[in-house]
């Protein structure tokens, strides 16, 4: 499970010690989308600092709003994190960073992240070149995250160590049942004319789902 602290409800943290595995988002994607009008980003980090202690959470994403802040900013951010927590936030490379930063940050971590493929700046006809990052960081002995990334051809060529997706989430929204045929994800359309049960589906769909990251847990 996933979650961002800008979006996280008290059920979701009732979840934790039931969970296998949990990362948790700093929000940075949303103020990378224009919601970070207005954000005091210190005193936001000393909130997610905070949550991260009071829960114990040991794998939890940096605030890497460099593209937002400048980076500068963005540095000062990242430490004062390190010294809030004593611990080491997963880094997020993203294409500006360059290519010796990437080879730096697999280094210097044991797990990173590849951001910037759900909001396209990584394009699909350059998921090819994922492979290298992946390679890159398990050379080093680190993990490797891939951020919004569920492109299903794809995903069992790459041999991310994690990826979330709010994907599952669609079908509920246009009307499509998904459903796992022991290999992939099939989608379903509804009968035409007929409204599916919205809270029936998303249920049935995040099963489905889930089977599906089962079965990749098992082959990948």
């Amino acid at each position: 499970m996933l979650e961002s602290f800008y979006y996280i409800k008290p059920w979701q943290v009732e979840l934790f010690g039931s969970l296998k595995n949990f990362i948790l988002d700093s929000g940075a994607f949303t103020f990378m989308q224009g919601g970070g009008a207005g954000v005091d980003f210190e005193e936001y980090t000393r909130k997610y600092a905070a949550f991260i202690n009071k829960h114990d959470i040991a794998k939890f994403f940096e605030l890497d709003i460099d593209g937002v802040v400048g980076w500068e900013k963005y540095s000062s951010l990242r430490k004062l994190l390190e010294d809030l927590t004593g611990k080491d936030p997963i880094p997020v490379m993203h294409r500006s960073r360059g290519k010796d930063y990437y080879l730096q940050l697999v280094q210097d971590h044991n797990y990173v992240a590849v951001g910037g493929i759900a909001a396209g700046h990584v394009r699909r006809t350059e998921y090819a070149h994922l492979e290298w990052f992946i390679t890159e960081a398990h050379k080093a002995g680190a993990k490797i995250h891939g951020l919004g990334f569920t492109n299903l051809t794809w995903l069992e060529k790459l041999r991310w160590d994690s990826v979330d997706s709010s994907t599952w989430l669609y079908g509920n929204r246009s009307g499509v049942v998904y459903q796992f045929d022991g290999r992939t994800i099939q989608k379903h359309k509804g009968p035409e004319g007929a409204r599916l049960k919205s809270k029936e589906t998303a249920i049935h769909n995040f099963i489905e789902w889930v089977r599906f990251g089962e079965y990749l847990e098992g082959v990948v």
